[in-house]
């Protein structure tokens, strides 16, 4: 059976794959594979530029031809990879067999036997995916995520002036403003996606345990330890760990994985506020022709975007959790747990990228329903007791909370008239008496 969308196990291949595919080029089994050819080749480029002695001779021309293999791999060529793995049974191993076939098509089978001279699988593949996950951050997550920040940014100035009632504990509270409270998850994301955008993309390469065993007992004079980490941070662009194990011990990819996980937190809070606020009719939502709110009740437009993302972004936190957890516990030198759970970072992605187009949706969506604003200010009169309490207490006048309160925990309806008839029995002057009048629902909004 040919994988399609319609048979994939994972929605994010199947039912979302028009949102997740700009990952497939990072994390795909295809992309695993080429990443991996793409570290061998400059591995072995970089073994050129030493020299070592078995490799002076090599016509440094010929790196050109040599990234071609990784540049202008193929569908095809992963499939011969993946050809070679069922009689390995290794995958590391399949693609060290591969690019060896490709110096034999070029005439180079002299020099074969350095293609992944004294190295681990490890080596590889603790490069191979930090260098894979480093590019989907920069390409696909970073764009996607200004994507939603930016339109926030753009709705904070747009309803910046807007006057609401603020709830807390659900209850009535001291008004607030619009554009101010979708400022608060702007600046949320932006102070966490900083600390993301510090977290080290790092990588183990140092042979079988972490020693330069191998090359060292080949080339003692050679400082290896600097030609790795020369290779890891000037050729791949990477943070050389030094000393590791067998493998890289994860702790930057867990820290990355928590910071990602405490911007989806941001936008789920995010995405259950706007949520509440469509629900209080404090916004309508475009209606699309065509589009279906209901399979039984004609009249609805649910909230499904920001319902889809909260969804979305839970089910990339749980793993995400799992990975953060899980991958810096290795027993001893390396145990092989890390291998199968490195496989699924592309899944967490997947749903966060589904979760974040999921919310940006849903903000394109929003039309401001300003009487409804308007009219819970009008209806919550007795939120400006604090204020005028406030004055009072500036004023000297004796026990102005208690006197508020006995106000406003009536029955009996809080209106602008009732603060007023209140405000004319306070022993105070009357240019104070002025003061407390000017204040209203709508205008005491702080700055």
């Amino acid at each position: 059976m040919q994988l399609t969308e319609l048979n994939a196990i994972s929605p994010i291949d199947g039912r979302y794959r028009n949102k997740t595919r700009d990952l497939a080029p990072f994390f795909s089994e295809e992309a695993l594979i080429r990443y991996r050819v793409r570290v061998e080749i400059e591995y072995f480029i970089a073994l050129c530029n030493i020299p070592l002695p078995q490799l002076k001779e090599f016509d440094k021309a010929l790196f050109g031809d040599l990234k071609t293999i990784y540049t202008a791999f193929s569908a095809e060529d992963a499939q011969a990879v993946k050809e070679i793995e069922k009689t390995t049974n290794h995958d590391v191993k399949a693609v060290e067999y591969f690019i060896k076939q490709k110096f034999d098509t070029l005439g180079l089978s002299e020099y074969k036997e350095f293609i992944h001279f004294g190295l681990t699988s490890q080596d590889i593949n603790n490069t191979s995916v930090p260098l894979s996950l480093k590019e989907a951050v920069s390409e696909v997550y970073f764009p996607c995520l200004k994507q939603v920040t930016g339109k926030l940014k753009a709705l904070a100035t747009e309803w910046a002036d807007i006057p609401m009632l603020a709830r807390t504990h659900g209850q009535p509270a001291s008004p607030t403003r619009l554009g101010k409270e979708i400022q608060v998850f702007v600046t949320r994301i932006e102070e966490q996606l900083s600390v993301l955008e510090k977290v080290p993309h790092a990588a183990k390469f140092g042979g079988a345990t972490g020693n330069y065993n191998a090359h060292h007992v080949a080339y003692p004079e050679t400082d290896w330890k600097a030609f790795g980490t020369n290779f890891v941070e000037e050729v791949l662009g990477l943070h050389h760990s030094f000393p590791t194990t067998q493998i890289e011990h994860y702790d930057h990819i867990a820290a990355l994985f928590d910071a990602v996980k405490r911007i989806n937190t941001i936008l789920i809070d995010l995405d259950r506020d706007i949520w509440t606020y469509i629900s209080m009719d404090y916004f309508k939502q475009k209606i699309k022709a065509g589009e279906v709110g209901s399979s039984a009740m004609p009249h609805k437009v649910n909230p499904i975007d920001f319902e889809n993302s909260e969804g979305n972004l839970g089910i990339a936190n749980a793993v995400f959790e799992h990975l953060a957890a899980k991958l810096p516990l290795s027993r001893l030198q390396r145990d092989l747990t890390d291998s199968t759970v490195l496989r699924n970072i592309g899944v967490p992605f997947g749903h966060t990228v589904i979760g974040l187009l999921s919310t940006l949706k849903g903000l394109n969506k929003l039309l401001l329903n300003q009487e409804k604003f308007e009219a819970d200010l009008e209806n919550n009169w007795a939120v400006v007791a604090e204020a005028i309490q406030t004055i009072l207490r500036r004023e000297g006048y004796p026990n102005p909370y208690e006197a508020l309160k006995g106000l406003t925990r009536t029955n009996e309806k809080i209106n602008r008239e009732s603060i007023a008839g209140f405000i004319d029995t306070l022993d105070v002057s009357d240019a104070v008496k002025s003061e407390l009048k000017k204040i209203s629902p709508a205008s005491y909004t702080g700055i």
